[in-house]
């Protein structure tokens, strides 16, 4: 059976992924902070889909977390899922120094790391993928958080045509960039979200189909949903000045 390494993999899109995986087979390997509810989430999905299921518990902004997430990855996977990452309660200035730097090192460091470790077995083997999990903050203006995730739809652009020759298309690399999803996210940040339009909020199991559908398509940038292809491609149209304006006051306001 294939195996997959979801990183943030006990809640919201990083559970759906468990899901959807598992009941297409894979065995997983999961990964997140909280043990507890890390071993909860691995036993439910062995007894619903009977795949195996391999529990590491790390903290992504450690040196010891990342390191052990590495290692993991050499050992060889056939699809990674650099998931885990965060927002904040505040906009710049109003965050802690120290916590702005932790989230550069979950959102950048962290892919850079798993996806350096786990694409030359994949290449060895001539075949697996890493699904990187952006935002469509990426494309507009928001803060580090925006920033951290525009630097992953590069890196991921820019490995996938790194590897493109050695890889023949069988291995490959891409940004997952959705919009506002019903998880915990928004709750965790601290971000009142009630005044967001109905029609921007997606479903994570139909952003984890859409995410699927366009890897085994040897898409690199994946913007589920109608909506927010709109949406990004109009950003690109009108002036980067006029795009920060209207982002970086959408849905940050902070309960």
């Amino acid at each position: 059976m294939p195996t997959a390494l979801i990183t943030g993999a006990t809640a919201g899109i990083g559970a759906a992924f468990a899901r959807r995986l598992a009941s297409d087979g894979f065995d997983l390997v999961l990964l997140a902070r909280n043990g507890d509810r890390l071993k909860e989430t691995a036993r439910d999905l062995h007894e619903t889909y009977a795949i195996r299921t391999e529990t590491l518990v790390a903290d992504l902004a450690t040196e010891e977390g990342l390191t052990a997430a590495e290692e993991r990855c050499r050992d060889g996977v056939d699809l990674l899922v650099n998931n885990a990452g965060f927002g904040h309660g505040g906009t710049f200035l109003d965050v802690p120094l120290g916590n702005e730097i932790v989230m550069l090192r979950v959102h950048c460091e962290a892919v850079l790391r798993l996806t350096h470790a786990a694409l030359p077995s994949m290449l060895e083997r001539g075949r697996g993928a890493v699904l990187n999990v952006s935002s469509v903050s990426a494309f507009a203006t928001r803060g580090t958080y925006g920033a951290s995730k525009a630097w992953v739809v590069s890196f991921s652009q820019g490995v996938a045509q790194d590897i493109a020759r050695r890889a023949r298309g069988k291995v490959r690399v891409m940004a997952l960039c959705p919009g506002f999803v019903r998880t915990e996210f928004h709750e965790r940040a601290g971000m009142n979200v009630s005044k967001i339009p109905e029609f921007l909020w997606l479903d994570k199991d139909a952003v984890v189909d859409a995410a699927l559908r366009d890897l085994r398509r040897g898409v690199q940038v994946s913007v589920p949903s109608p909506q927010y292809k709109a949406i990004v491609g109009l950003s690109r149209l009108i002036p980067r000045e006029l795009v920060g304006r209207l982002s970086s006051g959408a849905g940050r306001t902070y309960d």
